[in-house]
C-alpha cells in the first residue's frame, strides 16, 4: 500500500496545522450522507421491487435503483447537516459530524450535498424511470426543507410529519419496476410512517438532553417518560396493524403475514414494556431506551425482508 506524507503548514498566526489525509477527507464527505441511514433506507427500497417482481427483478434496474437512492439519501442527509450545523455541535450525539469538527467547510458541504441531489434526480430518471426520480427529490426536498428548516425547531410533532420523507424508499421502489403508483407501496409507506415515531422518540429519550440544549423540541425532551411511552405505544399499534394490512392488499403468500404478525407481537410487548417502565421513574437506566430502539431497526428490517421473501414461497 503507498503512505502519502503529510506535510503540515502554519496558519496566519504560526500555528503548526496538518494537512489532512486523502483518506481524511473522504471519510468526511462520507460522513456526510450518513452511510447508516441510507443502509435503513435501501432496506425499505430494494426488497419493494422483489414484491413488486413477484419475483427476482432485473438485477441492473436494482443496482440502478439502489445507487440513485444511495445518492439522492446522501445529498438531503448533507444538506441537513449544512442547516443543523448550529445545533450538531451543541449535541453530544453529533458533535463528531464533520462540519462541527470542521474537518469540512460549510460552502463545500454545501455544493457537496446539491451535486449528489443533482446526479441522483438525473440518474434515476435516466437508469429507472422519472416517476422514481420524481419521487426521490420530493423525499429529499421534504426531508431538508420540510423537516429540517421548518418542523424541527418549531414542534413537537417534527418527527411524525418530518419522518415521512423516510416513507418514500417502498414508492421508488415500486414503481421502479411498475412506473406507477399502487395502493401496496402507499401502505408500505405507512408503515414506515407510524414507525418512525416510536423508533426516533426511544432514541431522542437517550439523548433528551442534548434536544434540551439544543432547543429542539423533540417530544422527550418536553414531556414525561410517561407520556413518550403512551406515544410509543400509539404508534406502535399503527404500525403493526398497518403492517398486516398489507397482506390482503398485496396479496401475499402466508410467509409475509405470519413475519408481520410474529414481528409485531414482540414490537408490542417491547413498546408496553418501555410505557411500564417510564410510568415508574425517569431515570434511562431503567426505562432502557436504547433496547426498543435496536429492535425497531431489526423489526422494519426483518418485515421488509419478509415482504421479498414471500414471492419465492407461493
Amino acid at each position: 500500500m503507498c503512505h502519502v506524507t503529510v506535510l503540515p503548514h502554519t496558519t496566519a498566526d504560526d500555528t503548526l496545522v496538518e494537512r489532512p489525509s486523502r483518506r481524511d477527507v473522504v471519510a468526511a464527505y462520507v460522513a456526510l450522507t450518513k452511510p447508516r441511514i441510507i443502509e435503513l433506507l435501501l432496506l425499505t427500497t430494494v426488497p419493494v421491487m422483489f414484491l413488486a417482481q413477484r419475483g427476482v427483478p432485473d438485477l441492473w434496474l436494482v443496482l440502478a435503483t439502489f445507487v440513485g437512492g444511495a445518492l439522492s439519501a446522501g445529498s438531503a442527509n448533507a444538506l441537513n447537516c449544512v442547516v443543523d450545523a448550529d445545533i450538531d455541535q451543541k449535541m453530544r450525539r453529533t458533535a463528531r459530524r464533520p462540519l462541527p469538527r470542521h474537518q469540512v467547510g460549510t460552502r463545500n458541504a454545501l455544493v457537496f450535498g446539491l451535486v449528489l441531489g443533482v446526479v441522483s434526480t438525473l440518474w434515476l430518471g435516466l437508469f429507472v424511470n422519472w416517476l422514481s426520480s420524481a419521487l426521490a427529490l420530493a423525499a429529499n426536498v421534504f426531508y431538508v426543507v420540510g423537516y429540517t428548516m421548518i418542523l424541527k425547531r418549531r414542534t413537537t410533532q417534527n418527527i411524525v410529519w418530518g419522518g415521512a420523507a423516510g416513507c418514500f424508499p417502498p414508492l421508488i421502489g415500486w414503481t421502479a419496476i411498475t412506473n406507477e403508483v399502487a395502493w401496496t407501496p402507499i401502505l408500505l409507506f405507512l408503515v414506515v410512517f407510524f414507525w418512525t415515531p416510536p423508533h426516533f422518540w426511544a432514541l431522542a429519550m437517550r439523548y433528551r438532553e442534548d434536544y434540551a440544549r439544543a432547543s429542539v423540541p423533540m417530544l422527550p425532551s418536553v414531556t414525561t417518560s410517561a407520556e413518550v411511552g403512551r406515544q410509543i405505544v400509539r404508534y406502535t399499534w399503527a404500525t403493526v396493524l398497518t403492517s398486516v394490512a398489507v397482506w390482503p392488499v398485496a396479496d401475499t403468500g402466508w410467509f409475509y403475514p405470519a413475519m408481520a404478525m410474529l414481528l409485531g407481537i414482540v414490537f408490542l410487548i417491547e413498546a408496553y414494556d418501555l410505557r411500564a417502565r417510564a410510568r415508574e421513574t425517569e431515570e434511562l437506566s431503567i426505562i432502557k431506551p436504547m433496547r426498543l430502539f435496536h429492535f425497531s431497526n431489526a423489526y422494519l428490517a426483518l418485515l421488509f425482508v419478509a415482504a421479498a421473501v414471500d414471492p419465492f414461497l407461493g
